[in-house]
């Protein structure tokens, strides 16, 4: 099967093709001011490149958070739209879970930064199966309150940033992964397992997982 996967949950963004099992192309796409006018001329190179044309794509994928709502929303809007129109099926995949796969420990510590001094948050055993469920916490405290035990391997995309909140000396200890900013191929990795799976890809069930409230709903919120 064929897929084609974006990734747009930061300003460094990708897409991927996976074909027989195997990611044929990946492309970062880079942009503070969001993809909207960027993500589909995008698609068409990638496409190009492959030697493909959009009928050919089986199933489309794209991670559905955390991450930047606007990069969240064009990429899904992106999927859903050639999903309906192609009649193919789409499926969402975790950022967190697509950053576990470049794992090899039994249970896989997945941080991201989220700002305001919290992290994105999840644990994943090595068949890539929440054993702590993606939230968004204080980083110190959080890693504080994970049971101790050994089998532990740490992944984030900024190492730098999570030597600087680790505050358990067993987790200072821990293997450590840096993924690649570009996570496309791996999100396309995962979507061919859920549809091996079972999974529908209806694209009507697509949404983001955006795991903590945008700032607009934190501002009306609190006013």
């Amino acid at each position: 099967m064929t897929f084609l996967a974006l990734d747009l949950t930061s300003e460094f963004g990708s897409l991927a093709i996976r074909r027989h099992g195997g990611t044929i192309l990946e492309h970062s796409i880079e942009s503070r001011s969001g993809f909207a006018h960027l993500v589909f001329p995008a698609i068409e190179k990638i496409l190009s490149e492959a030697g493909l044309t959009l009928s050919e794509i089986d199933c489309f994928a794209a991670s559905t958070g955390p991450g930047a709502f606007t990069g969240l929303r064009v990429a899904l809007s992106a999927v859903k739209g050639m999903a309906e129109v192609m009649s193919k099926p789409v499926l969402g995949v975790s950022k967190l879970r697509a950053m576990a796969s470049f794992g090899a420990g039994e249970r896989r510590v997945v941080l991201l930064d989220a700002r305001r001094g919290e992290a994105f948050a999840a644990v994943y055993n090595d068949q890539l199966e929440p054993v702590v469920e993606e939230t968004v916490a204080q980083p110190g405290s959080w890693l504080a309150h994970l049971p101790e035990g050994p089998g532990y391997q740490l992944i984030t995309t900024d190492r730098s940033w999570l030597s600087s909140v680790i505050d358990s000396m067993s987790l200072q200890a821990a293997p450590w992964i840096e993924t690649p900013r570009s996570l496309a191929g791996a999100i396309a990795a995962c979507a061919e397992a859920d549809l091996q799976a079972g999974a529908s890809g209806d694209p009507s069930t697509l949404d983001a997982n955006y795991v903590r409230r945008s700032d607009a709903e934190l501002y009306w919120t609190d006013n």
